[in-house]
């Protein structure tokens, strides 16, 4: 007789695909999940992640996706293999973006926006870079439902603000600013950190010059007392 052993189920972390086809793509995930992250560094219940496999259902593992950008209110920062929802309290990604390459097909993306319908997504946001196309979805009445004035939205979750213009498309965060790309950012980390330095220097030269006032008129009042003379406080 043979006996069957149960085996736990395997939840890849990986589905063998890249994380991008091109550097168009790749560079539009990563001004994305990057200002995203910066956006929320403060809160440490938003989880962000790019091109994460997403199992929403424990049990079938073929029942998974990787959005190129998932966001998660309610969730907390830290690493993971894959963001396996029935151990993240049951909580789906509220947002999801795509960014599209040539290799993406109208069939393949309708099967992502029926995943995300089923499994919960309040934002769904699609950018074609090559095409320069940007489409966005929101959850009313239960389904995802196209939005129709996409060029000037403000995503309701997130507070971002997109600019579609024929030219380009332009996000700006909760605060007004554009978002920034990773050199950008590492370039206006560097002026902050001159300009603290720089505050820093003037704040010691300021000290210094106040200290060498006291020392002129504590030597000034010697003198004067030398000479017989109460110095006035």
């Amino acid at each position: 007789m043979t006996l069957s052993v149960d085996r736990p189920l395997l939840y890849p972390d990986s589905d063998g695909q890249p994380m991008a086809d091109n550097t168009r793509q790749f560079q539009w995930i990563v001004l994305i999940k990057e200002n995203l992250e910066w956006i929320f560094a403060d809160d440490p219940q938003v989880f962000i992640a790019g091109d994460l496999l997403w199992y929403p259902t424990e049990g079938n593992p073929k029942i998974r996706v990787a959005p190129d950008v998932l966001v998660v209110f309610g969730r907390p920062k830290g690493d993971r293999g894959s963001y396996k929802q029935w151990e993240e309290d049951n909580i789906p990604p509220q947002v999801v973006f795509e960014i599209l390459s040539p290799g993406n097909t109208l069939q393949e993306m309708l099967k992502k926006q029926q995943f995300y319908d089923r499994h919960g997504v309040e934002e769904y946001y699609i950018y074609d870079p090559d095409g320069h196309d940007l489409a966005g979805l929101q959850r009313i009445d239960g389904t995802l439902t196209a939005i129709e004035a996409v060029e000037n939205w403000t995503s309701p979750r997130l507070g971002i603000r997109f600019e579609f213009t024929p030219e380009a498309l332009t996000l700006y965060s909760p605060d007004g600013e554009r978002f920034l790309t990773t050199i950008e950012l590492g370039t206006a980390r560097q002026a902050a950190q001159a300009e603290a330095e720089a505050e820093r220097e003037r704040a010691d030269t300021a000290e210094a010059q106040l200290q060498t006032e006291r020392q002129r008129a504590e030597r000034l009042a010697a003198q004067l007392r030398a000479l017989g003379v109460e110095p006035e406080e």
